[in-house]
């Protein structure tokens, strides 16, 4: 019930890492209970003492690489976000900056974009990122590098208020 309970507290961090995947809030919020499902019907297999976090996001990857498989076997791709959900939303410093920076994550190749969510947004370790990912550290290192100068250089190095 321990274990269930320090899930049940991982699910911010797992709905962000789910947009993060995703691009969209609809489809982040089933792949994380895609994820919790499969963490639950698999918890034998969770090794106590690990990291419970590095554990929900290598099954929520995986997770979304069987689901971008069985896309491309059918063909489907997913509506884009409804035009216009920002109509009518003050447009704050603090608000334009963030839209700015989906903007710029969202234009990351997707492995970079992984390693900046897991490192910088949720906090991982190197290690533990390159474990979720499945690469060497030095890996999660140049893709973090090459991330943060591809970010720097559409946000106009620094521009934006955060």
């Amino acid at each position: 019930m321990e274990l269930q309970s320090a899930l049940a507290a991982l699910l911010p961090r797992l709905r962000r890492f789910g947009r993060s995947l995703t691009h969209h809030r609809e489809d982040a919020d089933d792949l994380v209970q895609v994820a919790v499902e499969r963490a639950l019907r698999a918890l034998d297999q969770y090794e106590p003492g690990t990291r419970l976090d590095s554990w929900m996001f290598r099954i929520m990857k995986n997770a979304w690489i069987d689901e971008q498989r069985a896309r491309g076997r059918r063909a489907e791709v997913l509506a884009p976000e409804e035009a216009g959900e920002q109509v009518g939303v003050s447009e704050t410093g603090r608000h334009i900056a963030r839209l700015s920076v989906q903007a710029a994550m969202a234009r990351l190749p997707e492995e970079q974009r992984l390693v900046v969510s897991l490192v910088l947004v949720e906090g991982l370790p190197y290690k533990e990122a390159a474990a979720v990912l499945e690469v060497p550290i030095g890996t999660v290192t140049s893709r973090l590098a090459r991330a943060k100068d591809t970010l720097q250089q559409l946000l106009g190095d620094g521009d934006i208020d955060a």
